[in-house]
């Protein structure tokens, strides 16, 4: 093993000892992070934002993100826990950073990884400069060519968890696009770029740095190939550009980063053995970080405490409390079951609405009389249901709202470790300057809501421009959401005091889902509502 400065430089050969026994050298450990070479085995897919096989996690400029199972990213208080544990990868043009991110990736098998790269975050040209980039005669390997501010702030809020939007930069015309991406924070973020150890404030924001040590050679013949096949230049204007910028400024600004990173892989993504070793600390830093989600102690938190004032509960008359007795009745056929859980919904909503901001306001009547009324004081209203029970309230918004905008959370339970997992999302543009009306039709334990409310809060959607709407809520959920979100307003039809040891709420409904879309109960026979979306 050689040491250069303060980093660790990792060969494939012989015997390996980290200092400070940070890395274990056991060969049986290694053998558990990868596959067999050769063993045919598929790679299983992971949901990444460069790679170009994988699905992109923005589908139009309109619509946000996809995620695969990332588990909660907030403790029982509803904020941050652990942030995310953040890679910085450097080294030269072409010498395989990428390639290694994504070998990276495979080996952690986690689906839960954002990949950031440095190229989208080129600084806009001025006309000149454009000119200068059209003739081979621009710098783009010189620190000032990047916007380091906007690279450190995105780095930051995806390090807390919040979406970011992530220009889209063509190598062609050397600018951005119009339509930006939109990523979504993961428990682990790994920035490549040729200057990522070239801004102090930026290097504060990595856990690990990792330097791909590639030959000079190697690195010209791979920029040859990629800049003439993938980004449509010429070989004089790869080499007059390589001799004239990129070796001057490999030399000047990149090499002399080596000495900050903590490991230095020579031979880049050929070298197996470091890339093992980076995943093995990785496994056991995401160990560490882990939030584990206690159902137990969510349910015993608020024991005894009275309701909180964010709550309203829809007045029980005898027709509401006929219509209960209607859906609560088992023996109650679909159809019925359908018809007044859809009048519930109606009613639920209109109430509402009567929460949110109105002013004054004066229209003048057919008669030519003035009338002082009331007039919706914010922008926009936008629903968003938490699937799929959730979904079943939708038309009951648009029905009473016109031009209403819809979105869509997809919230799952490990069954292994029985915590939700945000699986998939799609949110309009722009949803932070509306009122968020969200919808789950049952809320027990309120740990799908609460992921539901954190995901607007990190779409910076403000906590008290979010109503929790539901037909029928425990008070263990209601006492969660409202601890945990003090300015979100809880709305439903009926709270019941209990739930039982597997969470489900007492009387209740029964499984929501089920009765509603006429499916078949789960096979273990707990509730839908704990199983596809635990609320």
């Amino acid at each position: 093993m050689l040491v250069r400065g303060s980093a660790r430089t990792v060969s494939s050969g012989g015997g390996h000892h980290w200092p400070g026994g940070l890395w274990s050298s056991n060969a049986e450990s290694l053998d558990r992070l990868l596959p067999p070479v050769g063993t045919g085995r598929s790679p299983r897919k992971r949901t990444t934002s460069q790679c170009k096989s994988e699905p992109p996690l923005l589908r139009t400029s309109k619509r946000t993100i996809y995620t695969a199972g990332r588990p909660p990213w907030y403790n029982e208080h509803g904020t941050q826990s652990k942030e995310a544990f953040a890679i910085g990868l450097g080294g030269g043009s072409a010498s395989g950073k990428t390639t290694v991110a994504r070998m990276i990736i495979e080996a952690l098998d986690v689906p839960w990884v954002v990949l950031l790269s440095m190229d989208s975050f080129y600084k806009v040209l001025t006309t000149q400069q454009q000119e200068q980039a059209a003739h081979n005669n621009f710098n783009f390997d010189h620190p000032d060519a990047f916007d380091f501010d906007l690279i450190v702030s995105t780095l930051k809020k995806l390090k807390q968890g919040k979406s970011v939007k992530v220009p889209v930069y063509d190598f062609t015309t050397h600018s951005r696009k119009k339509d930006w991406k939109t990523l979504y924070g993961a428990n682990v973020i790994i920035f490549e770029g040729i200057m990522a150890f070239a801004d102090k404030t930026l290097l504060e924001l990595l856990d690990m740095k990792i330097f791909v040590d590639t030959d000079s050679d190697i690195r010209l013949v791979r920029r040859l190939r990629r800049d003439i096949s993938e980004r449509g230049r010429d070989i004089e204007g790869v080499i007059k550009q390589y001799n004239k910028f990129v070796k001057p400024a490999f030399d000047q600004y990149i090499q002399p980063t080596m000495r900050v990173a903590d490991i230095v892989v020579p031979w880049g993504s050929g070298n197996t053995v470091a890339i093992d070793l980076i995943v093995q600390h990785m496994h056991s830093q995401l160990e560490e970080r882990k939030l584990r989600w206690d159902m137990a102690a969510l349910a015993s938190a608020h024991q005894c405490h009275p309701l909180p004032r964010t709550l309203s509960v829809l007045k029980s008359t005898p027709q509401v409390r006929g219509m209960h007795t209607i859906i609560r009745d088992k023996e109650t056929s679909r159809d019925e079951f359908i018809f007044y859980s859809k009048r519930l919904m109606r009613l639920l909503i209109e109430h509402a609405l009567s929460f949110l901001p109105f002013q004054d306001c004066v229209v003048q009547t057919p008669q030519g009389q003035d009338y002082a009324g009331k007039c919706y004081a914010g922008k926009q209203i936008t629903g968003v249901s938490i699937l799929r029970a959730g979904e079943t309230m939708e038309p009951a918004l648009r029905a009473v709202c016109k031009d209403v905008r819809i979105g869509t959370i997809l919230i799952q339970t490990n069954q292994l470790t029985g915590e939700p997992e945000l699986h998939y999302l799609r949110l309009p543009k722009d949803i932070s300057d509306d009122h968020v009306i969200l919808m789950d039709c049952t809320v027990s334990t309120g740990a799908a809501a609460m992921m539901a409310v954190r995901v607007l809060l990190d779409h910076d959607v403000p906590e008290d421009k979010i109503f929790l709407l539901s037909l029928l809520m425990a008070e263990m959920g209601v006492h969660s959401v409202a601890y945990a979100f003090p300015r979100v307003r809880i709305i439903t039809t009926a709270v019941d005091k209990r739930v039982n040891d597997l969470f489900r709420i007492i009387p209740g409904i029964g499984n929501f889902g089920d009765r509603y879309f006429g499916t078949d109960a789960a096979p273990d026979g707990s509730d839908e509502e704990e199983v596809a979306s635990t609320s």
